[in-house]
């Protein structure tokens, strides 16, 4: 399969970069905002023109020279996506004009030696298209006149341009390997375990409490295996969440978990789990999706022995008898200790979340579990299974087919999921279970 091209969108703050991204891949990806920095990451988003695909990332807004430490990474991050990128969008604001930082932004792009398309963006109107040609004194070639907002203006001639030399692609590949979303509450250590899984600063990382603000997709390959690593912004409490900017984050990070097929629910080792850590495994679990439980931090726990490990599992069974299904690893992002078994435990639970089991099989399983442990009667009544199913997988969902669906207590049912549990195995994915009347002749 060719390597797709590369073409990183850079500007100072607030000129419409991720508004532009939006534009390209047809929906609102990018968190766009009026406040500047939003944006801190570099973001990769594929994109399709005419048929010929390339990869756009979204970075940060920069002000050279800027000593914010913030500020500092987010120019780290679109000089990174510099060097990776084959070619270079530079967009500038037509509504507020020339710049001194675009004169800045320029010289650090022009020493990058790729091939620069300079966009003007938010020239709306007809009336406001003679404001490009201020932008023509910072040499960097044609200034394109385009409306992000409006996708009008010159977006397709710049496109056209971009993907000149990219060959029409006839299959459209969408395989990314698993999906590994990297879960948890601020500053469990969420963007470091990704830097050091790509062995690279890939995501800003900074002590200051919420600096992830999207879901950034990065693609590895491990032993000849492909993956796609998630990393995602803070799940924090609903009552501590911001409006605006970080509610979007938010949301942002729950859908990554829908869309992923493996979240790594990351806890920090030094604190143990907590009851916002128990909610976010509720939104794994409703969403679905394979899991693996990550202690990080585990290198700074202290007086460590030989029944240190053990003792911690045993207190997680007790903490959360709920998530006894869910493997858990005890690793460090910082000495990189044991953390590549997330890849060996990802393969595993993902191969028991696409598991199918035969409707012999699991009828001989069920009907077992009802000879060993009688349903309780109701009133007289007694619950009937007259057959089971499995219907889809993705996470394994049976249903069975029964006499009466109110006479299946609750306690009956997580029975026959456990008895499920111990002949399927089932390890690391939530199982649905459900039940259907069906009237059969006595």
């Amino acid at each position: 399969m060719t390597t797709k091209q590369i073409v990183a969108v850079v500007g100072r703050p607030n000129v419409g970069k991720s508004t532009f991204v939006n534009r390209l891949i047809g929906s609102r990806s990018s968190i766009v905002d009026d406040l500047p920095g939003v944006t801190r990451d570099r973001i990769y988003f594929d994109v399709e023109w005419l048929n010929k695909e390339f990869t756009v990332i979204d970075t940060g807004g920069i002000i050279p020279g800027d000593e914010d430490e913030i500020m500092l990474n987010i120019f780290s991050q679109a000089q990174l996506a510099c060097d990776e990128a084959d070619k270079i969008i530079f967009i500038v604001d037509g509504k507020d004009g020339l710049n001194p930082i675009d004169y800045d932004i320029a010289n650090v792009l022009r020493k990058s030696g790729k091939k620069i398309f300079l966009a003007v963006n938010k020239i709306d109107s007809i009336n406001s298209i003679d404001n490009i040609s201020e932008f023509w004194a910072l040499s960097m070639g044609e200034p394109i006149a385009i409306s992000a907002t409006h996708g009008s203006g010159g977006i397709g001639d710049l496109l056209d341009m971009i993907t000149e030399d990219i060959e029409p692609s006839d299959e459209l590949s969408n395989e990314a390997g698993i999906k590994i979303a990297i879960v948890g509450r601020p500053n469990v250590g969420k963007s470091s375990i990704t830097n050091a899984l790509l062995d690279k600063n890939r995501v800003i990382v900074s002590d200051v409490s919420g600096t992830t603000r999207d879901s950034i997709d990065s693609k590895i390959i491990f032993e000849d295996k492909e993956y796609t690593l998630i990393d995602t912004a803070g799940i924090r409490k609903k009552s501590k969440v911001d409006w605006g900017v970080e509610k979007f984050a938010v949301d942002r990070a729950i859908r990554s978990i829908r869309e992923a097929d493996v979240a790594v629910l990351v806890i920090d080792a030094t604190e143990g789990i907590t009851d916002q850590d128990k909610k976010i495994s509720s939104i794994i679990q409703e969403a679905g999706k394979a899991m693996i439980l990550a202690v990080n931090k585990w290198d700074l726990v202290e007086d460590k022995k030989s029944n240190t490990l053990s003792n911690y599992q045993k207190k997680l069974e007790n903490d959360v008898p709920f998530l006894d299904f869910v493997p858990k690893i005890f690793i460090s992002a910082l000495t990189k200790q044991r953390l590549t078994s997330i890849y060996k435990e990802a393969d595993n639970v993902y191969a028991q979340w696409k598991k199918r089991v035969s409707t012999s099989l699991l009828n001989k399983v069920i009907n077992d579990a009802i000879q060993m442990n009688q349903p309780s009667s109701i009133k007289g009544k007694r619950l009937r299974i007259y057959y089971t199913t499995q219907v889809k997988d993705s996470p394994p969902t049976f249903v069975s087919f029964v006499n009466d669906p109110k006479l299946l207590q609750d306690h009956y049912k997580r029975y026959l999921e456990k008895q499920l549990r111990e002949a399927f195995g089932f390890f690391g994915t939530p199982i649905r279970f459900s039940i259907r009347e069906k009237k059969c002749k006595e």
